[in-house]
């Protein structure tokens, strides 16, 4: 997807305009193609495979994304912690895609596993596997030892059979105009939500509250937050601090680069915001050319997601920005309580 029609989408799907109409007879018809494929499920039409391990699915409603990779990361520690042995499966969007499982070492290549995945590998410390088949790769995971399958953004994907679902939502964007692809940003529709087990809001609630039907008051609400900056292909770390005092060019490929920019800002660096599309390709000299003639030698603050696909740049002005996961202990105790069960009652079970 071209930035120009990312930026269209975004603005028809979030702010208060009319401009998604042109768009609407599309999202009916995406409408009866989900209730077809749910149906067909449900009738056993298509069949949802099992794996010989508890399934734990981390997605949300959106397109792009809504914090589903931190979400994971933090149940691989939590799960960890329990004492079991969680690995993670993923489609592996931004990847070339692999027909047969692929497991995603740490010295991947991002545009071979995709971006969210390498981060995984890198973070989780837990076996992470792409495939398009996802029950193949789940199985993979199972017969090195994993007991415990996390599914990075499996909600939609039924042919998993899953025993936990979690649903990730941007509170400050809560589900935009609320309607279906791609008119609007939803995979599916609100009452989706009715099934899952649980639902994690990410930040802060925006202006307009009404979107999240009211689940600020029942749902578990984590942040991300950063202190410092490090240096893309190496170790050297600043704080962010250190940025102030003069304008820094800030990339995000990721679902909402607006909240990354606004990260930013909090600690009193003036930003020069350059969005890209979700799982966007980016290069030393893809960056380059975003910044105008006499920029050239200005630092650049990223992602950490944008970060991995610049494995071998050595770069003194370009800087990711990782991001620390804060939930409130209790009710981080909770939700990780309740997936542990969801594990326990499924755990040992034959395919």
């Amino acid at each position: 997807m071209s930035a120009g029609l990312h930026a269209w989408l975004q603005r028809a799907w979030y702010e208060k305009t009319s401009r998604y109409w042109l768009l609407a007879p599309l999202s009916l018809l995406y409408a009866g193609v989900i209730v077809l494929r749910r149906t067909a499920y449900r009738r056993g039409w298509l069949r949802s495979r099992r794996i010989p391990a508890p399934v734990v699915v981390v997605g949300n409603l959106v397109a792009g994304g809504a914090g589903k990779t931190p979400v994971t990361l933090f149940l691989a520690e939590a799960l960890k912690a329990r004492g079991f042995k969680p690995g993670i499966v993923s489609r592996g969007y931004g990847g070339r895609g692999a027909a047969s499982p692929l497991a995603v070492t740490p010295d991947a290549v991002a545009a071979d596993v995709g971006d969210e995945p390498l981060l995984l590998a890198r973070r989780a410390g837990c076996p992470v596997v792409v495939g398009s088949d996802r029950s193949a790769a789940a199985r993979q995971l199972v017969s090195g030892g994993v007991d415990v399958v996390l599914a990075d953004d499996g909600l939609q994907h039924y042919r998993l059979e899953r025993d936990f679902e979690i649903c990730v939502v941007d509170a400050a964007r809560g589900f935009g105009n609320g309607w279906l692809l791609p008119a609007g940003p939803l995979r599916e529709p609100l009452s989706r939500l009715v099934d899952v087990d649980a639902v994690v809001l990410n930040g802060p609630a925006g202006d307009d509250h009404s979107s999240l039907r009211g689940m600020a008051a029942d749902s578990p609400r984590f942040t991300l937050v950063a202190e410092r900056a490090t240096h893309v292909g190496g170790t050297e770390s600043r704080s962010l601090t250190d940025f102030a005092g003069r304008p820094v060019h800030a990339v995000a490929g990721i679902g909402n680069p607006a909240r990354f920019f606004h990260l930013l800002k909090s600690h009193g660096l003036t930003v020069v915001e350059h969005p890209l599309p979700d799982h966007a390709p980016l290069s030393e000299a893809a960056i380059d050319e975003l910044l105008p003639a006499g920029e050239k030698d200005s630092h650049v603050l990223m992602t950490e997601k944008d970060a991995v696909k610049l494995d071998g740049t050595h770069n003194a002005r370009l800087w990711y920005v990782p991001v620390d996961f804060v939930i409130d202990p209790a009710a981080a105790d909770t939700l990780v309580t309740q997936v542990v069960e969801a594990c326990g009652q499924n755990q040992g079970r034959n395919a």
